[in-house]
């Protein structure tokens, strides 16, 4: 895995895992993040695609956590409500340093996404996976939703927009009474 990402930057990805659906989901963090972000990951797909995405996702948030350093100055916190036709998804985020995940997303039941096959419930692994090695703390919830890929694409874009506000800088200290996150 190769990846860059720029949290300052202006949404220009490139993004190649082998997985198309995964992706564009993965486009659909760093455009609505505002973040640069580009991938190239080579994996065992002939297999399965369990593990390109879950690798992915990991060395993605570590990215994260290493790029905000000791978080002076950023807003924290960030939520909302992010539709996409019939979908909406909740989502709530702290860049605690505490890594935990809530996901509140029961999916119809529907066949894997594209080829090589994205089967839909590693969705919640792939996000879990990219919160928990950046070490925040994320709800996410679905509040209304059919389609499978638009339930998916709301939750990736949702988790873009959240990190964006999150690391807007509006200070200098770390938000922490602690005074460290």
């Amino acid at each position: 895995i190769e990846l860059f990402v720029d949290l300052d930057g202006t949404g220009k990805c490139d993004v190649s895992t082998g997985i198309p659906f995964y992706d564009h989901m993965l486009s659909q963090v760093g455009k609505h993040g505002g973040f640069d972000l580009r991938i190239a990951a080579k994996g065992d797909i002939h297999i399965d695609t369990h593990h390109t995405v879950e690798d992915v996702a990991i060395t993605f948030g570590e990215a994260i956590r290493e790029a905000l350093g000791d978080k002076s100055g950023v807003r924290r916190f960030a939520s909302g409500l992010y539709p996409l036709d019939e979908a909406l998804i909740e989502i709530a985020l702290d860049l605690s340093g505490r890594p935990f995940v809530v996901w509140d997303v029961p999916l119809p039941e529907c066949l894997p996404l594209g080829d090589p096959a994205f089967d839909p419930q590693l969705a919640e692994h792939a996000i879990s996976s990219l919160a928990m090695s950046a070490g925040v703390t994320l709800h996410v919830e679905l509040k209304h939703g059919r389609n499978v890929h638009h339930i998916i694409e709301a939750a990736f874009k949702g988790l873009g927009r959240c990190f964006r506000d999150a690391v807007r800088i509006e200070g200098t200290e770390v938000p922490s009474t602690k005074g460290v996150l």
